[in-house]
C-alpha cells in the first residue's frame, strides 16, 4: 500500500517505459551494511580493512556492502567529488577498490556505490571540471558561485535548480543532455568496471528525482536507493521551523520514490526519527499511524524503504560521542533499535561501526538470524498490537512477534519461545522449535472455600540463572519463565484465565489473558467424591473432580501442562509459589532440601508429578508418571 501515489507526467513515464528497470524488488529478504563511518577515510587503508572482514561479513549473511565514494574529492570523506573518473581516494587506490570487490564478490556480496551527484567541486577553482570535462552551463543558475567574490563562474549558465541548493560544492544542472550522459558513461564504465552493483544516491532532494529514475533505467543496478533527509518533528509537539510532521515527512519520502518511477528505494528517515524519539521516551505511541501501520515509511511502501538505526551523518563513529552525532539515536538504546528494524518490514541497514566497533555484532548476527528463520522480507505483514508509553508490540510474519519497553508483555497462544532478548526488547519465534516437552503436573493442597481459586507462578531465580546458567533474565523476564500448554481447559470456571497463558512465571498477567488471573489457574481435585455431594465430577469430563493422579486427598488443585524443560534448571529443576485468591493470598516460604539452589519457594521436576502442601517445605512426593 503506497500513500497518494503521484501519477508521473505521460513524457516523464515515456521516457522510463521505453528502458524501464526495477532497481528494487518485492518480498526483499537483503540485508544491507554501510561499509564505513565518518573517520573511514582518515586510515589511508580503508578497502583493506573492510577486505579483512569479508569472511564475517559473509558468516552473518550479509547481502550488500554500501561502500563510500570512490572518486577523487575535494573533501577527505569523499562528500566533495572533483574527478568522478580517478578512483584513487582516501580510501585506498583503485586496485585496492578492486581487490575489495572481488573479495565481495568471491562471497555473493553485492558492492553498492555511494554516487555524489548534486554536486561537484572545481578542481583547482570553483568551477572548473575535468576528468570528465563540463562547461560552465553545467552549473545550476541559481547557484551561489555566480558573482561571489573570487569565483571564476562564467558564460552560460544551466538552468535553475531543480532541488535545494548546497553551498559547499556547485549545484549540478541534470536538465542538461551531456551532463546525464557523463554521468550515465562514468556509472557504467568506471564504477561498473571496478565491479559496483548498485547505487546509494546522496543528497536526493537536492535535484529532481526522475533524473535517478533515468539514470537507473540506463545502468541497471542490483539495487538502489536515495538519501531523502528532511527535518522531522513529533506529533503533539511544536514543529520547528522547516520541519515537517510524521504524515507528511514519510510523503515527502514517498513522493521521491514516486518522482524515480518507482525504481529506487529511499532511506527511512521517518521510521530513523521516530525512534529517536520514542528510545528517549518511551512512548512508543509514535511508532503507528492513524490506521495501525508502522508511521514510516515502512507502513507505506515498504519495498521501498530501508530502515536503520544511525549513519556516518547521523551517528556517531567508533564511540559513542564522536564523529558527526548530527541526529543519534540514544546510544544505550542502539540494540533495541536493531531488534525493531530487524523484524520490520523494509530492507535493513547496518551500520559498520555498531557492528565492528562498538562490540554488537554477534547480537546483531544473531538477529539477523532470527529475520532469516522467520522467514521475514521487506513487504512481510505486521500486526500492531500495543504502541503506547511503556510498550510496543507487534506480530511480524506469521511465526515472529516482538516487544520493546519496560512493560511485561509475551504474544499469545502457544508454541512461542523466546529466540533473542536484551535491555526493554525480546523477540519470541513460533513453529518447529527446538525444546523438551514434557507433561508435567503439579499438585498442591491448600484449603479453600467458596469463591476461592488457587493460581501458581513460577520459574527460575534471575540471580541464579545470570550466574550459573548465564541467562539474562533482568533484561527479558520470560527467559527465566517455563514455557507452558494447559492440558485441562474442560472446567468453565478456569478455562478463561488459562487463554493466552504460556508460561509459568513470576510476573502477573501475560497479554491477551483474563485480568482476573492470578498467574497460571488450577483445578481443584479430590481423591474420592462424597456421596452427598450428588453427581460425581471428574477432571477427565468436567475439568475438576476426581482425579487419578491424586490419591492425597480433598483440595489438592491441580496445574496439568505440556512443560518446556529444556528451560528447567538441568533440564529439571524449577521454583513455584501458590497464592489462593479471594482472601488467603500468598503461601509462606518455605526451605525445601536438596534444591539446586537456595530459595523461599517449591521446587518441582519437569516431567514428573510433584505433590506438595501449602507452606510445608518438603514436597509430599515427586515421582514419574
Amino acid at each position: 500500500m503506497k500513500l497518494n501515489k503521484h501519477l508521473l507526467s505521460a513524457a516523464v513515464a515515456m521516457a522510463f517505459a521505453s528502458s524501464a528497470h526495477a532497481a528494487v524488488s518485492e518480498n526483499n529478504d537483503d540485508v544491507m551494511i554501510q561499509g564505513f563511518h565518518w573517520h573511514s577515510a582518515s586510515s589511508g587503508d580503508w578497502y583493506q580493512q573492510v577486505g579483512h572482514q569479508v569472511n564475517e561479513l559473509s558468516d552473518a549473511g550479509f547481502d550488500m556492502v554500501w561502500l563510500p565514494p570512490a572518486s577523487q574529492a575535494g573533501s577527505l570523506e569523499g562528500y566533495l567529488p572533483e574527478q568522478y573518473n580517478n578512483l584513487n581516494s582516501n580510501y585506498g587506490t583503485e586496485q585496492d577498490l578492486r581487490d575489495l570487490i572481488a573479495a565481495l564478490h568471491g562471497k555473493g556480496i553485492k558492492a553498492i556505490a555511494d554516487i555524489v551527484i548534486n554536486h561537484r567541486n572545481g578542481s583547482g577553482s570553483w568551477c572548473d571540471f575535468v576528468n570528465p570535462d563540463w562547461g560552465h552551463d553545467a552549473i545550476t543558475s541559481d547557484d551561489e558561485a555566480w558573482g561571489a567574490p573570487g569565483s571564476n563562474c562564467t558564460g552560460t549558465r544551466g538552468a535553475a535548480d531543480s532541488g535545494g541548493g548546497y553551498d559547499a560544492a556547485r549545484d549540478i544542472d541534470h536538465s542538461q543532455f551531456y551532463v546525464r550522459d557523463s554521468l550515465k558513461t562514468w556509472m557504467n564504465t568506471v564504477l561498473k568496471g571496478v565491479g559496483f552493483d548498485g547505487w546509494r544516491y546522496d543528497y536526493v532532494k537536492g535535484y529532481w528525482g526522475g533524473y535517478n529514475g533515468e539514470y537507473n533505467n540506463a545502468t541497471s543496478p542490483y539495487f538502489s536507493v536515495g538519501e531523502y533527509w528532511t527535518s522531522l518533528c513529533y506529533n503533539g509537539e511544536g514543529c520547528f521551523f522547516g520541519g515537517e510532521y510524521p504524515d507528511s515527512h514519510r510523503q515527502l519520502q514517498i513522493d521521491w520514490v514516486d518522482s524515480t518511477g518507482g525504481n529506487s528505494a529511499v532511506f527511512d528517515f521517518t521510521t530513523k526519527g521516530i525512534l529517536n524519539k520514542v528510545l528517549e521516551t518511551y512512548d512508543y505511541s509514535h511508532l503507528t499511524d492513524g490506521n495501525g501501520n508502522p508511521q514510516g515509511t515502512i507502513g507505506a511502501w515498504p519495498s521501498r524503504s530501508v530502515t536503520f538505526v544511525d549513519n556516518h551523518d547521523t551517528g556517531p563513529s567508533e564511540m559513542c560521542g564522536n564523529g558527526q552525532s548530527h541526529w543519534p539515536v540514544p546510544c544505550d538504546k542502539v540494540m533495541q533499535a536493531y531488534a525493531y528494524i530487524l523484524t520490520h518490514p523494509g530492507v535493513p541497514s547496518v551500520y559498520w561501526a555498531h557492528y565492528f566497533d562498538w562490540g554488537l555484532g554477534e547480537q546483531i548476527k544473531q538477529l539477523m538470524q532470527v529475520r532469516r528463520d522467520a522467514g521475514l522480507h521487506s513487504d512481510s505483514s505486521i500486526s500492531i498490537e500495543r504502541a503506547e508509553q511503556g510498550l510496543y508490540a507487534a506480530y511480524i510474519g506469521d511465526k515472529l512477534a516482538m516487544k520493546m519497553g519496560n512493560k511485561n508483555w509475551s504474544p499469545s497462544g502457544t508454541g512461542w519461545s523466546v529466540t533473542a532478548s536484551g535491555t526493554d526488547w525480546a523477540i519470541w519465534t513460533k513453529g518447529d522449535q527446538p525444546g523438551d516437552w514434557q507433561r508435567t503436573v503439579i499438585l498442591v493442597e491448600g484449603q479453600t472455600e467458596s469463591g476461592q481459586d488457587m493460581f501458581i507462578r513460577g520459574g527460575i531465580d534471575h540471580t541464579y540463572a545470570a550466574n550459573v546458567l548465564g541467562r539474562n533474565c533482568t533484561e527479558t523476564n520470560y527467559a527465566c519463565a517455563m514455557p507452558i500448554r494447559h492440558l485441562n481447559l474442560k472446567n468453565e470456571t478456569t478455562a478463561p484465565w488459562k487463554a493466552n497463558d504460556s508460561y509459568l512465571d513470576w510476573y502477573g498477567t501475560e497479554s491477551g489473558q483474563s485480568s482476573a488471573a492470578e498467574g497460571s489457574a488450577a483445578d481443584w481435585t479430590i481423591d474420592q467424591w462424597p456421596a452427598d455431594w450428588g453427581a460425581e465430577k471428574t477432571v477427565a469430563v468436567d475439568g475438576y473432580g476426581v482425579e487419578v493422579l491424586n490419591v492425597y486427598g480433598a483440595h489438592y488443585w491441580m496445574l496439568d501442562v505440556e512443560m518446556d524443560c529444556s528451560k528447567a534448571v538441568d533440564g529439571v529443576w524449577f521454583e513455584l509459589k501458590t497464592y489462593i485468591s479471594n482472601g488467603p493470598g500468598w503461601e509462606a516460604d518455605v526451605a525445601q532440601s536438596g534444591a539446586p539452589y537456595a530459595s523461599g519457594n517449591h521446587f518441582a521436576q519437569c516431567g514428573k508429578v510433584n505433590v506438595f502442601k501449602r507452606s510445608v517445605s518438603e514436597p509430599v512426593s515427586i515421582h514419574n508418571f
